[in-house]
């Protein structure tokens, strides 16, 4: 890293901070009940112990976190992936991960309906785990060159197997409007307990992938180059694996089945930052969770003072998105 591309890398670092903090506060702001910039600044600091501003602490913080982790998640994690497989195309709901995730949580409910929210984080990353395996053993069963075309297609047929599952789960246990709460992508009753239980989980996925993103970087390029520096192969996908696994399920866990963050959000960041992801990797955290909020409130807004599902607002701009990457011969924006 040159000290040129360092100073400005650390200026888009800071403008993306600083339009992050902007959107987080509108987001605050916007609702169904609209607030000051006063109210949000004493609810914040914890300065003021009125109604208004207990409501802001209690419903609108922990949901605007929420969502501001959740689209980081789901942006680092749609970097790690596109970057190991080489797979512009490549995100956690195409590639079952999502699905395996909402899957399991139906099953959970099912069959374990007390189940703690440790417990129902626990069957998120099971979940994904075994989706993403199922996608990667249907899309290897062939021999040659495992090609991009080859996984998104394993993927969503996969994916639509086990959004199969999840649906005949929920009807035949009635469950339908319990798992319809998950499957929609809803933030709605973020709780603060919530929040402390999926924050580290993200944040150590988050660290694993920053400092493995060097390795990425070499990985993205060539398996040869990348077994020529050195490079541990096996180890490296493991631990990557285990980055995306973290992210994805406690993810899942709060906020449902959402596609396309992860898509979208690697190749926005690519146009900002280049191809190396020491780069790609922190800014995904930024661009991700500053998307994330602004999808939240335009959900909030459209009908308001109704709620539009999260996951119709992102597949609105995620659908097109994706066939112009199609479109494109399954290249990246960069």
């Amino acid at each position: 890293m040159t000290k040129k591309y360092a100073v400005s890398f650390s200026i888009k670092c800071i403008a993306g901070i600083v339009i992050l903090a902007g959107m987080f506060v509108v987001s605050i702001m916007l609702g169904a009940a609209d607030v000051s910039p006063l109210d949000v600044w004493r609810a914040v600091t914890f300065s003021s112990e009125n109604k208004d501003i207990l409501i802001i602490q209690e419903f609108r913080l922990p949901r605007e976190i929420g969502a501001a982790l959740v689209g980081a998640a789901f942006g680092v994690s749609g970097a790690v992936m596109q970057g190991v497989t080489r797979n512009p195309l490549a995100d956690p709901g195409l590639l079952g991960l999502t699905s395996g995730a909402t899957a399991a949580l139906a099953i959970t409910l099912a069959f374990i309906p007390n189940l703690t929210y440790v417990g129902i984080m626990i069957a998120c990353f099971i979940g994904a785990t075994i989706g993403s395996l199922l996608v990667i053993g249907l899309s290897s069963a062939r021999k040659g060159k495992l090609s991009p075309l080859r996984v998104v297609l394993a993927g969503a047929a996969i994916s639509m197997f086990l959004t199969a599952i999840t649906e005949g789960t929920a009807i035949f246990f009635k469950l339908s409007k319990n798992v319809s709460m998950w499957t929609a992508g809803g933030l709605n009753g973020t709780t603060w307990t919530q929040l402390a239980m999926i924050s580290p989980v993200i944040g150590a996925g988050i660290l694993l992938a920053v400092i493995l993103s060097k390795q990425l970087t070499i990985l993205s390029l060539s398996e040869e180059v990348a077994v020529g520096l050195g490079q541990k192969l096996g180890r490296i996908r493991a631990l990557m694996f285990a980055a995306v696994i973290l992210l994805t399920g406690a993810s899942v866990a709060l906020v449902g089945n959402l596609a396309f963050v992860g898509l979208m959000i690697p190749h926005i960041v690519r146009l900002i930052t280049g191809t190396d992801y020491r780069f790609i990797v922190p800014m995904s955290v930024l661009i991700g969770a500053t998307f994330m909020l602004l999808a939240d409130t335009a959900a909030r807004l459209i009908n308001a003072p109704y709620e539009t599902p999260i996951v119709a607002v992102v597949a609105i701009l995620g659908l097109p998105f994706f066939l112009y990457v199609v479109h494109k011969g399954g290249k990246s924006l960069s």
